[in-house]
């Protein structure tokens, strides 16, 4: 349960077909195998202590007192188990049968949730969920008995539980959209569908979009194989889904047990976004179960990635719709401006790259010449071969104009003027080779009657790796909702589609230099000699905290440990490097606020931002000292010195 984790199980056991003893023994067996695997959540079939296939047998007294004295077996077998459980069975209450749900936990029945909505055959023998909750007594236990229940967890109050039965998510309306706005972060669905083409993928479709929908954990259980009887097979898919995305299944006629870890902490800081209320609250009886805090084994996937998407087709599709707002955004700015002229500062790097990029969109889609573009280098004394030659080869090829404007005279005048030595490689040798630039594209954009676009990206900005009133400075920042990991992918993407095997070539070598502001001199070789990520920390490692700090707000500790799952398989990111560049990130982020208290305007592309503008509304003189502190626990559990 360590950082709002809870290990989750779905699973179907075998099943004799109105046999509750035997079903009630192959339950019994799964509660003690998941107990052993550290599972504190196990959902199961609807109807799995009867059999779902039994027919008019239902309403056989026998089967109905033998289906109540196996869940009697069930709860004394589990009272030492350190879990909750769902498990299905008909229950008879005042002359009426239901499809109900028993939430049961330490050998207590904390609720009975019937079925809502039945099928055309349902009805021949149960009765629909009464519209009021009740209480009943059923072995030997009082309980609640109706749909509105939520079961929340003492020792985790973001593990909120809510039931629902096969057809109730179908429905127009179904009994977990009161539950999720009651405050259900973890909906069960006990299921019973029978196995035909295309089930198994509807099946998976409603999960996700239940779990995405509704902003929680969705389980779906589905009866397996030893239902299967008559005209009917069943599969036993389990499903187990988080706010949209499927962490594990259970393949129909496989292993019929889904297990994965539920991040409620997750689910909680989303709802935390906006855009859930209370209203249903009052309506919800609430029921606590008590756990034992334990840690918790990560098994489910954590995308080192975050911001670019590792399925090609989603990330082709992602990439061109980023691209579009960039341009459909730039567009609209120069022409209310009126501009004739889109001025950038070319480097040859990657961010300078994509906004030229997205400028010849929006020449295209203004139906504009790409010579309204106007590309600026300005080498100084960092300036390689390399880059000044991307730089030219791009602009050719993109048909932009292209003008050259040595920097280095004006930038030792200005070293004159302040009395600095040129000797001297500091903070002060570097910033005013950037002011300098930025003054040369202002009055040129002034001469051409155009404006600067601005080329730096997200990562920089969250890192205050920009040079306040120079680069961090323009009339409109294209790049500004960009981090540095996917702009790399913009512009292979850009590559890979261009069909100009020159301008291929040179995208590709641009996206294989190292990233740098090239404001110290070169080495012997003529190299590159500032590499931005030897000092700042690597790019992949920062948006991944970024993504986490910005879009979840959680705390230093889980954001490593989620680091350590995401690169596990790179064993240069040992817990030192993982922790030195967080670190190094929560000191940056809090200091160099304010240079992004005053950016430019910029197009929003995604969930995560800085603008000041809505991206990131934060104070520019917050302290750091609660997240500091969290890290220095964080390093002395770690042992590190």
């Amino acid at each position: 349960m360590q950082h709002g984790f809870i290990k989750a199980a779905a699973v179907s056991c075998p099943v004799r077909v109105a046999d509750c003893n035997y079903n009630a023994e192959q339950i019994i067996k799964e509660l003690y195998r998941c107990a052993d695997d550290g599972v504190q959540l196990v959902v199961f079939p609807q109807l799995c202590i009867t059999g779902a296939t039994c027919g008019d047998l239902v309403l056989q007294r026998t089967l109905q007192q033998g289906a109540v004295s196996a869940l009697d077996k069930i709860l004394a077998a589990g009272e030492a188990l350190d879990l909750v459980a769902v498990v299905g069975l008909p229950v008879a209450v005042n002359g009426l049968l239901y499809n109900c749900a028993a939430v049961i936990s330490k050998g207590g029945l904390l609720g009975v949730v019937p079925k809502a909505r039945l099928t055309a055959e349902e009805q021949r023998w149960y009765a629909p969920a009464p519209d009021e909750l009740q209480w009943l007594t059923l072995c030997g236990q009082e309980a609640n008995f109706g749909t509105d229940q939520l079961f929340r967890c003492e020792e985790m109050p973001e593990l909120i539980l809510a039931v629902e039965l096969g057809e109730d998510a179908a429905g127009v309306y179904a009994p977990a959209n009161d539950h999720a706005l009651a405050g259900a972060t973890v909906i069960a669905n006990l299921s019973a569908s029978a196995e035909i083409v295309g089930r198994a993928a509807a099946r998976r479709q409603l999960a996700e979009s239940q779990s995405a929908r509704l902003c929680c954990a969705y389980l779906c259980a589905e009866t397996g194989a030893g239902e299967s009887s008559t005209d009917m097979v069943f599969g036993g898919q389990q499903l187990i889904a988080e706010c949209g995305k499927l962490l594990a299944e259970a393949a129909p006629f496989g292993s019929g047990r889904a297990v994965t870890e539920i991040d409620c902490q997750r689910i909680a800081a989303e709802r935390g976004r906006g855009g859930f209320g209370t209203a249903a609250a009052n309506e919800h009886a609430v029921e606590l179960f008590s756990l034992n805090e334990r840690p918790v084994a990560l098994t489910r996937a954590v995308d080192p990635a975050p911001f670019t998407p590792a399925d090609p087709a989603e990330a082709a599709g992602r990439y061109e719709l980023i691209l579009n707002i960039q341009a459909r955004g730039l567009a609209k700015r120069l022409e209310h401006a009126r501009s004739k002229t889109a001025v950038i500062g070319i480097s040859g790097g990657l961010d300078s790259c994509l906004a030229l990029l997205v400028a010849a969109r929006t020449m295209k889609l203004l139906g504009r010449p790409a010579a309204d573009i106007l590309a600026v280098t300005m080498p100084c004394f960092g300036t390689t071969q390399r880059t000044r030659s991307n730089a030219e080869v791009l602009c050719e090829e993109l048909g932009v104009r292209f003008r050259e404007v040595r920097i280095a005279n004006t930038v030792r005048s200005h070293f004159a003027d302040i009395g600095h030595d040129e000797v001297t490689t500091d903070v002060t040798f570097e910033n005013a080779q950037a002011r300098v630039r930025t003054l040369e594209l202002m009055d040129i954009a002034n001469m051409e009657n155009g404006m600067v676009i601005g080329t730096g990206d997200l990562s920089e900005l969250a890192l205050g790796w920009a040079t306040y009133n120079g680069d961090h400075m323009s009339m409109y920042g294209v790049n500004g909702a960009i981090p540095k990991t996917l702009v790399r992918q913009l512009v292979r993407y850009e590559a890979e589609r261009c069909g100009n095997d020159t301008l291929c070539r040179v995208l590709l070598d641009i996206v294989d230099t190292p990233v740098s502001p090239e404001l110290l001199p070169a080495n012997d070789q003529g190299e590159i000699a500032q590499k931005t990520e030897d000092l700042v920390g690597p790019y992949e490692l920062h948006d991944f905290y970024l993504y986490y700090v910005l879009r979840h707000g959680f705390a230093p500790d889980k954001i490593f440990r989620l680091a350590k799952q995401a690169f596990a398989d790179r064993p240069e990111y040992t817990d030192a490097v993982l922790y030195r560049w967080l670190r190094n990130f929560y000191w940056r982020f809090f200091v160099q606020q304010f240079k992004r208290s005053c950016l430019p305007d910029g197009p929003k592309v995604g969930t995560v931002g800085v603008s000041p503008r809505g991206g990131l509304q934060m104070p520019s003189d917050a302290a750091v000292n609660l997240w500091l502190a969290e890290l220095d626990d964080l390093k002395a559990d770690l042992g590190l010195e």
